[in-house]
């Protein structure tokens, strides 16, 4: 990171931003180019967690490269200033890298789920076996993640 006094290095910090998030962005490698889609998610243990439809352009990448990246981020303040150069925003952030594993047996994906609507909720759910049959969950073993607020 190039201004080391913007970067987060306390690794309570940054969990504490991605249990704090709604939108993680997870891009994935097409080919030369970098593919970058906003879902929900969950994190839990150093892993991130989505739901997905069994097929698509995610899917496709995910089976032939499990290599991605994700971002998520919290807006604190836009700072507004008289000249355009001067205005700025306070947020925090988290990127990082890991391995996509496509989870299929049904009593991963309920936990997988759970996870996932905790962030979110404190309820709990139940999760009907048709729609688990067509439902697939996205595992991202984080490899390495920082940290950075302005």
């Amino acid at each position: 990171m190039r201004r080391k006094e913007k970067a987060i290095t306390d690794s309570k910090e940054i969990e504490k931003i991605l249990q704090e998030s709604n939108v993680c962005r997870l891009a994935m490698v097409d080919g030369d180019k970098p593919y970058m889609v906003p879902m929900n998610f969950g994190y839990r243990d150093a892993c991130l967690f989505f739901h997905s439809a069994k097929e698509g352009r995610k899917i496709d990448l995910i089976k032939k490269n499990p290599n991605v990246c994700f971002e998520v981020d919290q807006l604190i303040r836009l700072k507004k200033a008289k000249l355009a150069c001067d205005w700025g925003v306070e947020y925090k952030s988290v990127i990082g890298s890991g391995k996509a594993q496509l989870l299929e047996d049904s009593n991963e994906k309920k936990k997988a789920l759970n996870i996932i609507m905790s962030q979110y909720s404190d309820r709990t759910f139940e999760y009907p076996d048709d729609t688990l049959e067509k439902t697939l969950v996205i595992k991202v073993v984080i490899d390495e993640m920082t940290g950075k607020q302005s």
